[in-house]
């Protein structure tokens, strides 16, 4: 990664992942708050047949609120990439820009669980190219939907660094300060990204679809207004995606530094 002096210095954005999970009418009220709350981009995760499918879910967030929508993240394991870049364009042009793509390889074993068949690594991320590749046919030269790229290894961030708009790496709920720093540093800096994290626990809670149930969060703090200005400042993270249910609590946070 460019040296962090070099690199523009982006302003803060909040996104939330906000499923589902209590009814329509509370969620639809969750809407509402959580675009009173100053976050920029409410994102619904890709779980086939836990709830309703995420393009008309998205859509119906896009009509109760003025906020940005994304896909957080479509899984590669499970999406074919012509149908996925037209829903991705569709959505883009019935909120007039305000969408942004969402793409990943997809949870090792989901296509499985789901009774597809299994798809390789390899496969995963030639999907992912053709998606953002239709997409970009898709849009022309008059839309430019954002893509947002979640990778793990070498080859999922030489893709990003190729043609995504934005980077989450998949990094655990609990990782070492160093470590990250280290790992995003060497994410080859040829090129100005901007730089996401999602926020898997606050405290003692867990986020649903962002954490194993299973984690230890004994050792876990809530994100605090001074962690997420060090992350920009030695890191170069400006995007933070937290789960639904940490919204509220996080709010003052994201009240003071969204935009800055």
């Amino acid at each position: 990664m460019a040296d962090q002096a070099t690199r523009a210095t982006r302003p803060f954005r909040f996104g939330v992942v906000t499923p589902i999970s209590s009814g329509l009418p509370a969620w639809q009220d969750r809407v509402r708050r959580i675009a009173d709350s100053g976050y920029s981009t409410l994102l619904m995760p890709d779980v086939p047949t836990w709830q309703p499918a995420l393009g008309p879910t998205l859509a119906t967030a896009a009509a109760l609120t003025d906020l940005r929508i994304g896909s957080w993240v479509y899984a590669a394991a499970l999406r074919e990439p012509w149908s996925t870049a037209w829903e991705a364009h569709s959505l883009a042009v019935l909120t007039e820009g305000r969408f942004e793509m969402g793409i990943g390889a997809g949870r090792p074993g989901i296509e499985v669980e789901l009774g597809l068949p299994a798809v390789s690594p390899a496969e995963r991320r030639t999907r992912m190219r053709e998606t953002v590749a239709a997409l970009r046919t898709f849009d022309g030269p008059d839309l430019h939907t954002p893509v947002v790229m979640a990778v793990s290894g070498p080859k999922s961030q030489a893709l990003a660094l190729e043609v995504a708009d934005a980077v989450t790496f998949v990094l655990p709920p609990d990782d070492d300060r160093i470590e990250t720093t280290n790992r995003v540093r060497d994410f080859a800096g040829r090129r100005d990204i901007e730089l996401a994290q999602h926020i898997a626990a606050v405290g003692d809670r867990l986020a649903p679809f962002m954490a194993p149930p299973d984690l230890d969060t004994a050792a876990l703090r809530a994100a605090a207004a001074e962690e997420i200005e060090r992350r920009r400042e030695e890191i170069g993270f400006s995007y933070f995606v937290i789960g639904a249910d940490f919204a509220d609590t996080l709010a003052p946070v994201v009240a003071k530094l969204a935009g800055q």
